[in-house]
């Protein structure tokens, strides 16, 4: 007959292994100043699957425009992973990297595969998307067809035939936005 103390023990270690070997979950990591892309090489070189939306934005250097890439969330990336001990001190260790967010390292946020899913399908389609304000209240709307089709998110008016469509990421109080015809979208 094992002790109090051992059951507990043992009872730790089946928490610490399922978490080890639970399903993998979107975690948002809050970084310092312009050090996501810092980030971002360091995790994947520690083979975590990270995802750092970008953004292309025209700029002004040396007196010459050019096209260059910023975070679409900036001081935030994501990552991909069933997060147990192990590998949230490994996490942590990466510099630049403020925290994890969460309260803890067995408590933390976890972000909707849907919302990554729409920012991926966002970023990846020709539409020129841009940030935008987080936005709670308007009617949420999934796109009927097109490049975003199954998509939902939020529609925001502002020309008669034209709608600024907004997929939010609710942990981060983020959100980014695209132009779209009004036509192809549908009450969710």
């Amino acid at each position: 007959m094992k002790s109090d103390a051992e059951q507990l023990l043992w009872l730790v270690d089946e928490e610490e292994d399922r978490a080890a070997h639970g399903d993998p979950k979107w975690h948002a990591l809050w970084t310092r100043s312009h050090c996501e892309q810092l980030v971002h090489d360091q995790l994947a070189a520690k083979h975590f699957e990270a995802f750092l939306p970008k953004i292309n934005i025209w700029s002004r250097r040396g007196g010459l425009r050019c096209l260059t890439q910023i975070p679409l969330f900036p001081g935030y990336l994501f990552i991909h992973h069933a997060i147990d001990k192990q590998s949230y001190n490994e996490i942590c260790k990466t510099r630049g990297l403020v925290r994890i967010l969460g309260e803890r390292w067995d408590r933390l946020a976890s972000i909707p595969e849907k919302e990554i899913e729409s920012i991926k399908r966002v970023l990846d389609s020709s539409l020129q998307a841009m940030p935008h304000a987080y936005v709670r209240e308007g009617q949420r709307v999934r796109i009927s067809r097109g490049p975003l089709k199954d998509i939902e998110g939020m529609l925001l008016r502002i020309k008669p035939e034209k709608g600024l469509f907004v997929v939010s990421v609710d942990l981060l109080q983020r959100s980014v936005a695209v132009e779209i015809d009004c036509t192809l979208v549908v009450a969710a």
